[in-house]
């Protein structure tokens, strides 16, 4: 009955917001042509179709801004005016009650908030959907911030997962691209991303992680900081860590009041994303103004400081060394190779005409090339692409959907701090060093290092096995010749099989021949 009354709602949300008339001018049917023009009779919708969406899941409840959002990564499959109104959802909701933070604090951890901390604050200094956070002080001094997970967040998210995914069928049979846009995918891929951020054991590692990567002894402590988790204070409806004090990166005349560098901070957030993308294979994919701050202490000023580690892409090596040559075949106007590696990947069908992909690639990137290079974004051209393989039907890979939409906040945060931020050039140097470091000598030596240890488990038993292999005869010629046994076995019984087929055939003749001979007397 809840489900259903709930169903209700959403539907009176469509009409209001006149969800109505998206949908049908989406279904290619005469009848749904028709219902159109009857829904529209004397209504015309005041708003566009993109802010009428936003609006309706920012009214539906935190559950659907989160759909909303994940959906507005997927612009390989969404209309790009809808994807840039749904980047706009902001994911703000009241804060709940602080009995309720510390009742799930003392059934997570065992013990009462005043007790296991010197100073908890009951207020939360921030709210979302899925937590909200309080600040503390441990009874060693140290600062923290408490992240406490949202009450009754899993039954909410299975109530509305179900109706999404009815609805996900619904278009993937009504809509003329539904099998294309895939959005039983969609919603699985938001199940996914909904029931990780729901485990905040998880986040905490994704924190440790970074805090690792970006360590004293990696040479690049000086770029960002990360904060430290306390375990002990960590369970999968808490996260504690180290509060960190800062300036949100967004407020640019306040960061140069401070005297930061801002045009060297522009360039170092792009170096920052690149090293985690290509060295790590592990970066942070949502930042975003809000998840990013620079340090106003004097010890590190300038220095970037990451926050909410809820969501994080990864990539493997062969990712890694795809998008590298990718992007360096860009840089060098080299759209043979650029349409080489689409084949090589797998990604398209191993039928398509290079030069025809050739073609289709380089209409999507002159058009950049003709602009001045602080113009160019790298996250369009590679939303470009994603739109243009449509044709090809590439199958578009999740974590590189999740690299292209933290590309496009990466650049929109550095051209927010330096309007004359040219990505091309902070990018180009690191990757052709990167390559070279993979190809080259160097890249050989690591390669070697890290097989050392496996090498060094074989290689001692490589005499006992040269042995072992020397000392037994050979199964070849024993397995070739029960091949050949089983082969005139079965040229044999095929023989059988002919001689009682004419046999058969023979018997059948003189059947009709004499029945027809009886039948001539």
């Amino acid at each position: 009955m809840l489900t259903f009354l709930r169903l209700v709602y959403i539907l009176w949300i469509g009409l209001r917001y006149r969800l109505d008339e998206l949908v049908l001018s989406g279904i290619q049917h005469p009848w749904a042509h028709a219902l159109l023009k009857i829904v529209c009779l004397g209504r015309r919708p005041r708003r566009p179709r993109g802010e009428r969406l936003r609006l309706a899941l920012e009214t539906l409840g935190p559950i659907y801004v989160k759909f909303g959002q994940v959906l507005s990564t997927r612009r390989d499959l969404v209309p790009q005016d809808i994807a840039d109104e749904l980047a706009r959802l902001q994911d703000r909701v009241p804060p709940f009650p602080s009995d309720q933070a510390a009742d799930i604090i003392r059934e997570s951890l065992g013990d009462a908030p005043q007790n296991l901390f010197a100073r908890f604050d009951r207020d939360p200094v921030a709210s979302a959907s899925i937590a909200q956070v309080h600040f503390a002080v441990l009874h060693d001094g140290r600062e923290v911030a408490v992240k406490v997970l949202r009450p009754g967040m899993r039954e909410a998210i299975e109530r509305d997962l179900t109706l999404l995914r009815a609805l996900a069928g619904l278009v993937e049979r009504l809509a003329p691209d539904g099998r294309r846009l895939k959005p039983r995918e969609v919603v699985a891929e938001f199940d996914k991303y909904l029931h990780d951020e729901l485990d905040l054991i998880r986040e905490a590692a994704n924190c440790s992680q970074l805090r690792r990567n970006f360590g004293p002894d990696t040479g690049r402590a000086h770029l960002l900081r990360v904060p430290e988790v306390v375990w002990e204070y960590c369970a999968s409806q808490v996260f504690t860590m180290e509060r960190m004090r800062g300036v949100p990166v967004s407020q640019v005349e306040r960061l140069r009041a401070l005297g930061v560098d801002i045009p060297l901070l522009a360039r170092q957030g792009v170096e920052i994303f690149f090293m985690q993308v290509f060295t790590d294979g592990f970066f942070h994919a949502d930042m975003h103004p809000g998840n990013i701050y620079v340090s106003d202490d004097p010890d590190t000023l300038g220095r970037y400081i990451a926050l909410d580690f809820g969501i994080v892409g990864s990539l493997s090596e062969f990712d890694k060394n795809y998008l590298a040559q990718n992007f360096l075949a860009f840089f060098q106007r080299d759209y043979r190779r650029v349409a080489q590696l689409h084949i090589e990947s797998g990604w398209v069908p191993p039928t398509t005409r290079e030069e025809e992909l050739e073609g289709a690639v380089r209409a999507v990137c002159e058009p950049y090339f003709d602009r001045p290079l602080a113009e160019i974004s790298l996250g369009q051209v590679l939303l470009r692409l994603f739109q243009t393989s449509r044709r090809f039907n590439v199958e578009i890979q999740p974590q590189l959907v999740l690299l292209q939409k933290t590309l496009l906040n990466v650049e929109g945060m550095g051209r927010e701090l330096d309007p004359s931020l040219d990505l091309w050039r902070t990018a180009k140097p690191f990757l052709e060093k990167w390559m070279h470091q993979r190809v080259g000598l160097r890249g050989l030596r690591q390669r070697l290092d890290q097989e050392a240890s496996q090498w060094a488990q074989i290689l001692p038993q490589i005499p006992r096995l040269v042995y072992t292999r020397l000392n037994h005869p050979d199964p070849g010629p024993a397995m070739r010749a029960e091949i050949e046994r089983l082969r005139r076995a079965q040229d044999r019984s095929n023989a059988l099989l002919a001689v009682l087929c004419g046999i058969l055939a023979t018997g059948l003749a003189v059947a009709v021949w004499a029945l027809t001979r009886g039948g001539g007397l």
